[in-house]
């Protein structure tokens, strides 16, 4: 059965899109931890980030590599930290997560933001990705 994530890349559930190339999709996370928050996947549906192959895993950090960059630019923070979980999606992600202190990397600390915003903060990140 397909990811929420696969349904995101495949058009079937609606995203604030980033970026994306033949192999990875980037998407602004919908339950930010905070402004700027954003997800980046594989379109190829795996699991856990360590089933990719080396090639996969280091051309992830590549493109996500980018994304960070992007948001860097874009969002005033400290640094922007990363994160892979995957305990909620069975799919690979990497949370990449401006922050400017620690709890921002918690999960638990969120930000609201309307759709207007989201719309604009995709904008304006992928304006800056290169």
């Amino acid at each position: 059965m397909a990811t929420i994530f696969t349904k995101i890349v495949k058009g079937e559930i609606p995203s604030y899109k980033i970026a994306e190339n033949d192999d990875f999709y980037a998407f602004l996370d919908i339950n930010p931890n905070t402004t700027g928050h954003t997800l980046v996947i594989p379109k190829k549906e795996e699991d856990k980030i360590f089933d990719l192959s080396k090639e996969e895993y280091l051309n992830l950090m590549d493109f996500s590599y980018k994304i960070a960059k992007a948001i860097e630019k874009t969002i005033p923070c400290l640094r922007v930290g990363m994160s892979v979980v995957g305990i909620e999606v069975p799919h690979v992600h990497v949370h990449l997560i401006p922050i400017n202190e620690m709890a921002d990397m918690q999960f638990t600390k969120k930000v609201k933001l309307t759709n207007e915003e989201f719309i604009s903060l995709a904008e304006k990140i992928s304006n800056n990705v290169e």
